[in-house]
């Protein structure tokens, strides 16, 4: 760039006139003036004249070399193992989460009739719900039969009498005072079989076996 200045100050001074110059050989002030104005003009000409190339073509290449090269492989998914399905297989036994009811067996003559459930009998609505899950909250006598009111885990109350099952065990009501209803259940021996066994809905929602 100083070349260039250089050549444009000898231009410049070449072409101005005999009477720009003063009498002591030098360039008069006018003359000094128009000198730096014309080296000014040069380089502004010679910076446009550098600054035709396309911007960012250094850049641009680069993208294009990056997009030109081979993609890399993609590998395959991995093998997923088949897990074989659980059937749970535990709806008639104590849930965990009850309290333990201690067994209280009913004591039958020996040759008597064999205890078993009635598979074939029609379910009632209170059958569904464990025992733990239901809770006695009074009592309704009409005339000389006793019903007790049982409230179910949503919190609908149903009238229970004598003879009628509730709860996931078989369990049948044998009788029902006003303070408590008792029921017999009918559950698995443990050895193929099955047992009698005694329960109580108090009023105020303790079971106890």
């Amino acid at each position: 760039m100083s070349d260039l200045t250089q050549r444009a100050s000898m231009r410049t001074a070449q072409a101005l006139p005999k009477g720009g110059r003063g009498a002591g050989g030098g360039l008069s002030l006018l003359g000094a003036r128009g000198v730096t104005r014309l080296v000014l003009l040069s380089c502004v000409a010679s910076l446009s004249g550098c600054g035709g190339a396309e911007p960012h073509a250094d850049l641009r290449e680069f993208m294009a070399t990056v997009q030109a090269r081979p993609a890399p492989p993609v590998e395959g998914l991995p093998s997923i193992t088949q897990v074989a399905p659980f059937a749970y297989q535990a709806n008639n036994m104590r849930s965990p989460f009850d309290p333990p009811v201690v067994l209280k067996r009913v004591e039958r003559p020996e040759g008597g009739v064999q205890v078993q459930p009635d598979m074939n009998r029609v379910r009632q609505f209170l059958e569904q719900f464990p025992i733990a899950s239901l809770s006695m909250v009074g009592t309704l006598a009409q005339g000389e039969r006793m019903f007790a009111l049982i409230r179910d885990a949503n919190g609908n109350v149903h009238r229970v009498a004598r003879g009628d099952y509730l709860g996931t065990d078989h369990g049948q009501v044998q009788r029902v005072a006003e303070n408590a209803i008792e029921l017999i259940e009918i559950v698995p021996d443990g050895a193929g079989g099955w047992v009698e066994r005694a329960r109580t809905v108090e009023l105020g929602g303790t079971n106890r076996g």
